[in-house]
């Protein structure tokens, strides 16, 4: 049937009966995969039409024939969370729920991941086994007394938590083997001194099943011996493994199940056994007779990491109560058991029951969840949100603390697959709280396969004759048959005339070394990136090994076709590098390059040796150039100056480069301009800068200290003047000493002449010659003798 008829029987399908309908849909899917068929390029593997969407729609696939399928989830079983309170109807502990759902089904496709909500609520009044693990050793003689007591002392105490409490009690003490006990007949039958009355020694001895009989836990462990070893370690290891895996004979129902190990000792753990001469490893499986462990003689002790295998499959959380002396070790061992406590027991055990209540709250405020093994490529995230809004990842998402009764937290789990198992089949995981027998169970299917293959021609003409089944756009060939259209027989695949058809210009490279030869046709090889790909007749084309700008394949801006670029519009070039576009060359007055160059591929080329910049408009060596950015450098290197409050907004358009001095400033010989300049501040202080375009970027070298003129010196002014004030002050008076001398001297003179003239008229009375004639002595007359 040719490809017209067939699109005429899609256009008139209408017109058929019911009973064709099955056939009109195979010859319309024929049609629509005809028209697929165009979808390859030549050579291209048929597993090139499986591809990542944007891939698909990038070579032309339009969005309806894509295929595209998504995963799903369905829940399953949805029982909501038990809302009780303390007191109200009592409930069978199958019919109490704390976490919701309890069943989902996902089908996951690679690497899509899924998301589930998870929700936990801690029950109020939930059900509670107890099981008290003894050690039974000489040691332990005290406790024992106050352990007698422990039945009805501890259900009235845990009354306040529950009302619905079992107890039930154990005791261990050693392997019945040489050296961990004394195998002499005597010491089998009373290990302990001839004056101590002990039991025979024993490994590990179930003594009550979980009852709610307090007074029956008080008259049994009442009729408890104390016993004992030769050495310091205990085989509780032993007991601890019975009480887990030996359920029946325990009693443990599926509610929180807690077993208190008291002890005053360390422990023996895998490995210790070769020295009884035991040397197979613990079976990890019940050996229960008579409630008597009866193959302690025959397996060694078990692992740390077995026992906490077995506690976690039967949700057990274990309580260590143990003396001072041994807290380090317990608590060592608490971190590698999950849902673990440790307390401290007093010398005789007098303080057991306020250990056990806080033991409890501790281990019950605390939500842990855990998966079972993973199938195969498949992974799981947890993030869980808890109380007061706290939102915890990674490996702390699977948990949540300091829950109370009552209080609700979920936890939001993604599960993705990446990949298709090995064997096409569903798988399950299963989720649980630690400690705690209710669970989440998911069933897991994967979609590995399109919708397409369903409506698959067997037998179709367009596979050669009818040589395979043609589904999703390409033929499945039978057995025996290969090639595209599946026109070969394997045996012919490999011949010599065949292979002359895969040769480019009859060379001796098979399809360019790029793919096989199959059919006497090339089939490209794949990459392992599914972006790249192989085509052609001969394999000798690719989309990946085109000319590449800024590392971009085709600068970005095309597409690789047989190693040649194709550009997108508006670009050019052999990497499509070049713009056509000139907007990007406008300068700020809508000038090409500023009228200083030219546009070449989106980036101008400036003409004018003095400019640069993207659009030729910055100038560095031009005048002004140091007043406009005079402001910014000044708010930038010293925080000061017209811009300081709008810097960061203002002034971030260059790099800031601080030198230490003057002559580590940039030189003009660089070879882009430069420009030197120098300023002055408000404090008339001096900075040195230089602006420069590298490229494109901007930069500003500045001296990072300013040059401020030095300010007077205080000292020399003030010893100045008050040397020239004291040597005023001298001279005044040496002035004022040279005038009085000089007046001295003038009033002396004209005292010694006056004394002379009267010395002298004194003389002329004396002598007669006064008269009126005598006019006086002549000088120098009148000391003479006469």
């Amino acid at each position: 049937m040719t490809p017209l008829t067939d699109i005429h029987l899609e256009n008139s399908y209408l017109k058929f009966n019911l009973t064709c309908l099955d056939h009109i849909i195979q010859v319309v899917t024929a049609v629509i995969f005809t028209v697929h068929q165009e979808f390859l390029k030549q050579g291209e593997p048929t597993s090139a039409r499986c591809d990542e969407l944007e891939s698909l729609r990038k070579r032309g696939c339009d969005a309806a024939r894509i295929e595209n399928p998504h995963g799903s989830q369905k829940i399953l079983k949805n029982k909501a969370v038990t809302n009780r309170k303390k007191g109200a109807e009592k409930l069978r502990p199958e019919d109490i729920t704390q976490i919701q759902p309890q069943k989902l089904s996902l089908n996951l496709r690679s690497g899509e991941p899924q998301n589930i909500k998870l929700k936990f609520k801690r029950a109020e009044d939930y059900p509670i086994d107890l099981y008290y693990l003894m050690d039974l050793s000489y040691s332990m003689k005290d406790d024992l007394e106050n352990v007698k007591n422990l039945g009805t002392s501890l259900m009235k105490e845990m009354s306040k938590i529950t009302s619905d409490f079992r107890i039930g009690f154990g005791s261990f003490v050693e392997k019945t083997v040489m050296p961990y006990i004394s195998t002499t007949p005597a010491k089998l039958l009373n290990p302990c001194t001839v004056d101590q009355n002990c039991t025979s020694p024993f490994s590990y001895k179930n003594v009550l099943k979980l009852t709610s009989n307090g007074q029956q836990f008080n008259i049994l462990v009442g009729n408890q011996q104390i016993s004992g070893n030769l050495d310091s370690p205990e085989g509780g290891f032993d007991a601890i493994m019975q009480v887990a895996v030996c359920g029946e004979h325990i009693g443990w129902r599926n509610v929180t199940r807690l077993l208190v190990f008291s002890t005053d000792a360390g422990f023996h753990f895998a490995g210790d056994g070769k020295l009884g001469g035991i040397v197979l490893p613990n079976d990890g499986k019940c050996h229960l007779e008579n409630n008597m462990y009866s193959m302690s003689h025959y397996y060694d002790y078990p692992s740390i990491a077995h026992l906490v295998q077995k506690l976690s499959e039967n949700n057990i959380q274990t309580i260590f109560a143990v003396t001072e002396e041994f807290q380090p070790v317990y608590k060592e061992l608490k971190n590698l058991i999950p849902k673990s406590a440790v307390g401290t027991l007093s010398a005789n055990s007098s303080n057991v029951i306020n250990l056990i209540v806080d033991a409890y709250n501790s281990l019950s405020s605390e939500v842990i969840l855990e998966n079972s093994k993973l199938p195969e490529g498949v992974t799981i995230t947890y993030q869980s949100h808890c109380k007061n809004g706290v939102v915890n990842e990674g490996e702390s998402g699977r948990k949540c603390s300091n829950i109370s009764i009552g209080d609700e937290v979920s936890f939001n789990i993604n599960i993705t697959a990446q990949g298709c198992p090995k064997q096409d089949k569903p798988e399950s995981i299963k989720i649980k709280p630690l400690g705690f027998t209710e669970e989440v169970e998911i069933l897991l299917s994967f979609i590995c396969e399109c919708e397409c293959h369903k409506h698959g021609i067997e037998n179709s003409d367009m596979c050669h004759n009818g040589n395979g089944t043609f589904e999703c756009g390409a033929c499945r060939c039978n057995k025996g048959r290969v090639g595209r259209q599946c026109e070969c027989r394997k045996d012919e695949v490999s011949t010599e005339d065949l292979d002359k058809n895969c040769r480019k210009d009859n060379g001796t490279d098979i399809c360019s070394n790029n793919g096989e030869c199959v059919c006497g046709t090339c089939e490209c090889k794949k990459r392992d990136n599914p972006e790249e790909r192989y085509s052609g007749k001969f394999c000798e084309c690719d989309n990946f090994n085109c000319d590449r700008s800024n590392n971009k394949l085709c600068g970005g801006h095309g597409r690789c076709e047989c190693r040649v670029c194709i550009c997108d519009a508006n670009y050019t070039g052999s990497a499509c590098d070049c713009s056509l576009d000139a907007s990007t060359c406008l300068a700020s007055n809508k000038q090409i390059c500023n009228g200083r160059g030219i546009c070449e591929c989106g980036t101008c080329r400036c003409t004018d040796p003095k400019f640069q910049g993207p659009t030729c408009e910055i100038c560095p060596t031009c005048p002004g150039v140091c007043t406009e950015h005079k402001s910014c450098v000044q708010c930038r290197a010293f925080g000061t100056g017209e811009k300081k409050d709008t810097c960061e907004r203002d002034c971030s358009y260059f790099n800031l480069i601080k030198v230490k001095d003057r002559d580590k400033l940039p030189q003009p010989v660089q070879a882009f301009p430069l420009m030197h300049c120098k300023e002055r501040d408000a404090n008339d202080c001096w900075f040195y800068y230089t602006y420069a375009v590298n490229n494109t970027e901007k930069e500003v070298h500045v001296v990072e200290t300013l040059e401020c003129p030095a300010g007077p010196d205080i000292i020399p002014i003030v010893a100045g003047v008050v040397t020239g004030i004291v040597l005023i002050g001298l001279a005044l008076l040496l002035i004022w000493k040279l005038l009085m001398i000089i007046h001295d001297r003038r009033e002396f003179a004209k005292f010694e002449k006056e004394k002379m003239n009267s010395s002298c008229g004194n003389k002329a009375k004396a002598s007669g010659f006064s008269g009126p004639g005598f006019s006086g002595c002549v000088v120098g007359s009148c000391g003479q003798s006469g």
